[in-house]
């Protein structure tokens, strides 16, 4: 079992009002504070079939300018899709199943890409995109509860995709278990890691108290499992992969 990360974008930065603001009181709220940010999305070759998580931006994306007053700066161009895919030495063809965490263009650009390939995402998020074509898989969770979730889907042996609602109403994440490790591929739930360690949300949400009860699911199965995070928009998800680096809460 080998997870690879797609590198699109590195050296972006993020303020504080946008990583931890969606539940950090204002008063307590560092204007000046900036974590660091990326964007990448991950890959799984079980060995017997390569599975996608996400897609990334559209290829055609031009280039981010970093703004003074810009709350996300999503970095510097490493590779589009296409490339980033080609980088870590697979093409679109390669790839028998995607599992979309959610509907944003960041995670959903190049689904046109896969159309040879099975692409599963919650009924929520399918329905969102108007997807209804035959490769689409519309998720239901109905294989039963999976350590803390109460629902779940199980794609493929040993990689389970989870209810992660909130972000967006029908928002996703994926665990992938192999050799005692929990590796938690993630939509959004947090845009940095420090929102995870000090539970806190972003700003980004389209219904609060379901993205609260995530996180708080997600924290509570870090707590209770050696898991390797990995997130989409802050690049200490491409350091806890290298070093397989348990989180830790």
């Amino acid at each position: 079992m080998k997870i690879l990360a797609l590198e699109f974008y590195k050296n972006g930065e993020m303020k504080e009002s946008f990583a931890l603001g969606g539940s950090l009181e204002k008063e307590n709220i560092n204007p000046n504070k900036k974590y660091p940010a990326s964007l990448q999305n991950y890959l799984i070759d079980t060995g017997k079939e390569v599975i996608l998580i996400d897609t990334g931006l559209p290829v055609e994306t031009p280039n981010f300018e970093k703004k003074p007053d810009e709350m996300l700066y999503m970095g510097e161009k490493v590779a589009d899709f296409k490339t980033a895919l080609k980088n870590i030495g697979y093409e679109p063809n390669d790839i028998s199943k995607v599992i979309l965490t959610h509907k944003h263009p960041d995670h959903s650009g190049e689904l046109r890409l896969f159309d040879h390939a099975k692409i599963y995402l919650s009924h929520i998020e399918a329905d969102a995109l108007n997807l209804n074509s035959e490769n689409i898989v519309k998720v239901d969770f109905k294989d039963g509860q999976y350590k803390n979730f109460k629902n779940s889907e199980i794609i493929s042996e040993n990689i389970i995709m989870l209810p992660g609602y909130g972000h967006t109403s029908g928002n996703s994440l994926v665990v992938v278990e192999t050799d005692g490790i929990h590796y938690m591929i993630h939509g959004d739930i947090t845009y940095t890691d420090e929102a995870l360690r000090q539970n806190h949300l972003s700003v980004v949400f389209e219904n609060k108290d379901l993205a609260k009860e995530t996180l708080d699911n997600v924290r509570t199965f870090i707590k209770e499992n050696n898991t390797v995070y990995l997130s989409t928009h802050t690049p200490e998800g491409i350091s806890s992969l290298k070093n397989n680096t348990i989180m830790r809460l």
